[in-house]
């Protein structure tokens, strides 16, 4: 509502909730203070899980913050932002989910302090940018080279250790380096690892010691026709992309059929087409066919009679895989299929895999895709492992493309924290309070981890602290034993591009936040589908 000459003017439709000022801000920062404070509880080795139930009754167990977050329905419009942050991070390292949303939270919190101390946002924020270059610049100087597999190993152990999988984090972690090595690519002097080339394939039954490696691809297919073999060792496969069928006319076609035999000579010719195609497949020498689309019953029975073995209705992504790992081409036309195009293996077999039969390309030659097959008792289980799976792969990728790591247990934060602090001090004016504040927020991570572990976070801080000041970079929270150690003699390493994105992301969404002063919530948006506020996600935020 505004006023003109005495006369109110209506500016908003009627029942629209606007908030400005202060109360804008507070919210915000209770918001996205809410969901951090939500997943704090699921940071570090002795983190406790989340039970999320969805609507439909589904039941996931995990203690990832990107999974959490993307599984609870938020409402509130800066709570989705946080969620936003959380996602970023999976997608640009796939790891450090959970810290990243930590520490933006924290900053958010610190922020209010100083807002309430009547200092204005836009100086907090021109701080927190200059903070956040010089933590960058901190964890740079921090970092350490080395790429090895040994340290690859250790990168990946550290990323499971807070997981439900954590007993079987060794072997795990073995399968992930070896998968990521073998997909590793060198593009323009520099070592690239494209994740999409890892079938990670979920198969419940047996444990996580039944988890296999295969230097090849595996399918959740079985051969079409019974009388095709089940096993080809050295096989030629083709692959194939278009339909082992007839083709139907894209407009609509009929045929008067006036007499039996006309009948008879429209199957022979289909049946004719059909067994062309398969000469084609024969004369290319190829005696197995992987194909993406269907195979017709007609064309499985000459197949089967050639003993060429045939799986059907193979995913786009998979046919990519194989072409990957066998070395052969996706042919879409018959005609031009060679034996150049065909690929190779050890062996193409059909296995049994607790109740379903699976497809096993095994042996590639040098494969540029590769496979795990996870296995485990319950179907959450075998979820939660792939979950953790996903972050040790990414892990190894971020060190084998950046080639840097910095120690865990929260070393790294403190020692920015010192740095900032110090730093502070040469900045003029309100930014310097700014800075501390920055500092004071990355001290989170280390106390969490204190207080997920049971210990008294005061007591961990200020041993952290003094032996930072002494020089001693890599002293963290050592929370399987309960005391600060370091971490770099425990062998307990992060890749430096996930320490780095998570102070970016963070730091950026509390920026954004902050320079918000009018929320303008139009009626009917606080409902299911809005951004508005609901019960527990809004107003309550004060209490």
């Amino acid at each position: 509502m505004s006023q003109l000459s005495g006369t109110p003017v209506l500016l908003l439709k009627e029942g629209t909730k606007r908030e400005r000022g202060r109360d804008a801000q507070h919210n915000n920062i209770a918001a996205a203070v809410a969901i951090a404070d939500a997943i704090r509880t699921a940071l570090g080795p002795k983190g406790q899980d989340k039970m999320l139930v969805d609507s439909f009754g589904d039941v996931t167990i995990t203690n990832d913050g990107a999974t959490i977050l993307k599984e609870i329905d938020v409402q509130h419009p800066a709570a989705k932002m946080i969620v936003e942050v959380a996602k970023t991070q999976d997608d640009e390292v796939g790891d450090g989910t959970t810290t990243s949303v930590i520490i933006a939270g924290e900053l958010l919190k610190q922020a209010e302090s100083l807002i309430d101390q009547r200092i204005h946002p836009t100086v907090i924020v021109e701080g927190y940018m200059k903070a956040t270059d010089k933590a960058l610049s901190v964890l740079d100087s921090i970092g350490v080279e080395d790429s090895t597999d040994a340290m690859l190993q250790k990168v990946a152990m550290v990323s499971m250790q807070s997981k439900v999988v954590s007993e079987f984090r060794k072997p795990l972690s073995e399968m992930a380096v070896r998968a990521i090595l073998r997909i590793t690519e060198t593009v323009d002097g520099k070592r690239k690892a494209d994740i999409d080339n890892i079938k990670v394939e979920k198969k419940q039954g047996g444990t996580l010691r039944d988890t296999q490696f295969i230097e090849g691809i595996v399918l959740d297919k079985e051969v079409v026709h019974p009388g095709m073999p089940r096993l080809l060792r050295k096989p030629k496969i083709a692959l194939i992309q278009s339909a082992l069928e007839v083709e139907k006319t894209e407009f609509t076609a009929k045929i008067s059929i006036t007499e039996v035999q006309q009948m008879q000579s429209f199957l022979d010719e289909e049946e004719r087409l059909l067994r062309e195609m398969v000469e084609k497949i024969k004369n290319s020498g190829a005696n197995a066919v992987l194909c993406q689309k269907g195979i017709d019953d007609v064309a499985q029975h000459f197949l089967a009679k050639e003993g060429i073995l045939a799986v059907r209705r193979i995913k786009e992504s998979d046919m990519e895989k194989l072409a990957r790992a066998t070395g052969g081409k996706l042919v879409s036309n018959l005609d031009a299929l060679s034996a150049s195009d065909l690929g190779t293996s050890d062996l193409i077999e059909e296995r049994k895999i607790a109740d379903d039969k699976m497809i096993f390309v095994e042996g590639c030659k040098d494969p540029k895709a590769v496979s795990i097959l996870l296995r485990g008792s319950t179907d959450l289980i075998v979820d939660e492992a792939d979950r953790a799976l996903h972050d040790a792969l990414c892990v190894i990728r971020d060190v084998v493309e950046d080639g840097r790591v910095v120690a865990g247990g929260g070393s790294p934060e403190i020692e920015v924290s010192r740095q900032l602090n110090e730093y502070a001090g040469s900045l003029p004016g309100r930014e310097q309070l700014a800075v501390i504040a920055f500092a004071d927020a990355l001290e989170i991570i280390p106390k969490t981890l204190a207080e997920n572990a049971g210990l008294d976070p005061i007591d961990i801080l200020a041993d952290l602290k003094a032996r930072h000041e002494k020089g001693e970079v890599s002293a963290g929270v050592d929370g399987l034993r309960g005391k600060v150690s370091d971490m770099a003699k425990i062998h307990v390493w992060e890749p430096l591009v996930v320490k780095r994105q998570a102070i970016k992301s963070a730091s950026e969404v509390a920026q954004m936040l902050l320079r918000i002063d009018d929320v303008i919530a139009s009626k009917g948006m606080g409902g299911g589908g809005g951004p508005g506020p609901r019960p527990g996600m809004g107003d309550d935020f004060e209490d």
